[in-house]
């Protein structure tokens, strides 16, 4: 055998073994996750299963592998920069997993899956593959409901604005109205507005389906910035409107109707033209750049 059959088998070997090494590391990585986050993904699971309220979770994990599999030339193209530094950032996701377990806060026991899967990224990839996959990540976090205590800060005030704006809107149809904060009292029926019917449902799918919205069809960060934020006078509006049907449907035809068939099909039926006001924003965004540039 020659010299250089014999560089080349031994570079062959070399090249085997090191495969070996990080098919047996990928999967003992892989298996340590499993293992540290088992409960904390059973329980996010359960959560996108019951709680309507983040049913969307499961697009969540799909979006964001279909991110990586859109930038995967460019990923394959990047140079491979391996640090330690990584490690700090491993450290500190599984420090605020220790917090969310014996502080009893479980956004915080998932939201540190996110930032453990990052330091793992950059122990192997290096900084520069996390700046360019980042979006994913951001991503991801749409996935984790958000803490308890945010989530009834957000939907109380929800609530007093949906009753107040319909409670403005019903007397001008010639309902008599009588609110006190988020009850509305009616000729025929006392209207309370529950959490359930603050709108915070709606909004907080309406944003997820305005990335993903955004992400497609626009190019630029400031655009998806207002699509995004546009959900949320979209979604105020829509359950403003939602109530007031509900009100005219009590004063005008069947409470038990009113309250029942038509509350739910009401539901399904705003958040419709939640999406299509979202994409009558987008629309308006594209003629108002080519206004611009044909000026």
């Amino acid at each position: 055998m020659t010299p250089d059959l014999q560089t080349l088998e031994i570079s062959k070997e070399q090249s085997s073994i090191r495969d070996t090494h990080f098919l047996w590391g990928s999967a003992l990585i892989c298996a340590l996750m499993v293992a540290v986050y088992f409960h904390v993904l059973a329980g996010l699971i359960l959560t996108w299963w019951t709680d309507p309220n983040y049913s969307q979770g499961f697009l969540v994990p799909v979006f964001a592998a279909y991110l990586v599999w859109a930038r995967r030339e460019t990923v394959l193209n990047k140079r491979v920069t391996p640090t330690w530094s990584g490690i700090a950032v491993v450290f500190a996701g599984l420090v605020v997993l220790m917090m969310g377990a014996y502080g009893a806060a479980v956004f915080l026991s998932r939201a540190s899956l996110v930032v453990v899967l990052a330091g793992l990224l950059v122990s192997f990839g290096g900084w520069t593959l996390l700046k360019e996959l980042r979006f994913v990540f951001l991503v991801l976090f749409l996935a984790i409901p958000i803490p308890a205590i945010v989530f009834n800060e957000v939907a109380l005030p929800l609530q007093f604005l949906a009753s107040r704006l319909a409670g403005d809107l019903l007397p001008l149809f010639n309902v008599p109205v009588l609110r006190e904060g988020n009850v509305i009292e009616l000729p025929n029926i006392r209207l309370e507005v529950a959490e359930a019917c603050s709108g915070i449902r709606s909004l907080v799918t309406l944003l997820t389906v305005a990335v993903f919205y955004g992400y497609f069809l626009e190019k630029t960060f400031p655009r998806r910035a207002i699509l995004v934020l546009s959900c949320i006078p979209i979604a105020i509006a829509a359950n403003a409107i939602r109530i007031f049907g509900t009100g005219m449907c009590v004063q005008y035809w069947d409470p038990d109707r009113a309250l029942g068939f038509f509350h739910v099909f009401s539901g399904w039926l705003m958040f419709l033209v939640s999406l299509i006001c979202l994409f009558l924003v987008q629309r308006a965004m594209r003629l108002v750049l080519r206004h611009r540039r044909e000026a």
